[in-house]
């Protein structure tokens, strides 16, 4: 019989694949300059490629790091290397075989761009060891590691990402990393247990989380708002007006996301959530047609 330790679907699941989306942020540069030659889009794709090797090696040092408080929590104990089904020492080896090919990778699209694969790795590895234990420098922490990617995607295809780009990507995934938290809060509460392991949170922040998490969505929203009625909106929709629906169903799509967290029905990550989610996915595609709309109407 095989050794269970030995099966692939236990080593595919430690790469996290399903988390992989998150990296398609470095085409955001590319979608809101409107450039799409060939060539802007291989680059974009090889940083895509590079993210997703590094990421899929943090999450491994995270996993390993956080074996005893997964362990511990009612879901996360069936993680491969909680459960078991991957020794720490071959996950060792692993991480370091993504970073190796995410590094090399990251090198061939130059200095700048291996730079911000660099910072990433290093602001993942800290967030791991010790940031995430500290409330607030954790949900600011992950806002800004999403940030990175929309950046490094402009380093990538040499378009830099507006401001109102990266304003407008700092409050929304703020607003995602504090409902990332407030699940884990509502979590607990329900479970009568007073503190999140190896977080700096109790069961008495949950209404400040949640606040946090209302607020920093709707700011996203109303930096879009203010981007509609830009001087730079101008050159890249002929039917700027159009953005407005957009607006409102990303308001509505904020709203419903707390309220389901509110009510324990989050997922431990709000991206995946989405993303499995029929109303967000609907969400999702209203938005992507008023786009699509204001620029070819």
């Amino acid at each position: 019989m095989t050794d269970a330790r030995l099966r692939p679907g236990p080593h595919v699941r430690a790469l996290r694949p399903h988390q992989w989306g998150k990296n398609l942020l470095v085409f955001l540069p590319v979608l809101g300059g409107h450039r799409f030659e060939a060539d802007i889009l291989w680059q974009a794709t090889l940083a895509l490629a590079a993210f997703c090797l590094v990421a899929s090696g943090v999450y491994v040092v995270n996993d390993i790091l956080d074996i005893s408080a997964d362990r511990a929590h009612p879901r996360k104990r069936t993680r491969p290397f909680a459960a078991g089904l991957i020794p720490v020492a071959r996950g060792i080896w692993m991480a370091g075989g993504l970073f190796l090919a995410g590094g090399l990778l990251a090198l061939l699209q130059g200095p700048g761009f291996f730079g911000m694969i660099l910072a990433y790795m290093l602001l993942t590895t800290a967030y791991s060891i010790r940031l995430k234990k500290y409330a607030v420098i954790d949900i600011v922490v992950l806002a800004g590691l999403y940030t990175i990617r929309i950046v490094a995607g402009g380093v990538a295809t040499d378009i830099p990402p507006s401001t109102w780009l990266l304003a407008f990507s700092l409050f929304f995934f703020l607003a995602l990393a504090a409902v990332k938290r407030q699940a884990e809060l509502v979590d607990i509460t329900g479970r009568g247990v007073k503190n999140t392991a190896g977080r700096g949170y109790s069961d008495h922040d949950l209404p400040v989380i949640s606040m946090i998490s209302i607020a920093a969505g709707y700011v996203s929203v109303l930096v879009l708002a203010l981007y509609i009625e830009s001087a730079a909106v101008s050159g890249l929709y002929g039917r700027p007006e159009l953005l407005w629906g957009g607006c409102a169903v990303l308001l509505y799509w904020i709203t419903r996301t707390v309220l389901i967290t509110h009510r324990g029905l989050m997922h431990d990550d709000p991206i995946v959530f989405a993303a499995r989610d029929g109303a967000s996915r609907i969400c999702g595609l209203l938005i992507a047609a008023c786009v699509l709309a204001a620029a070819h109407v």
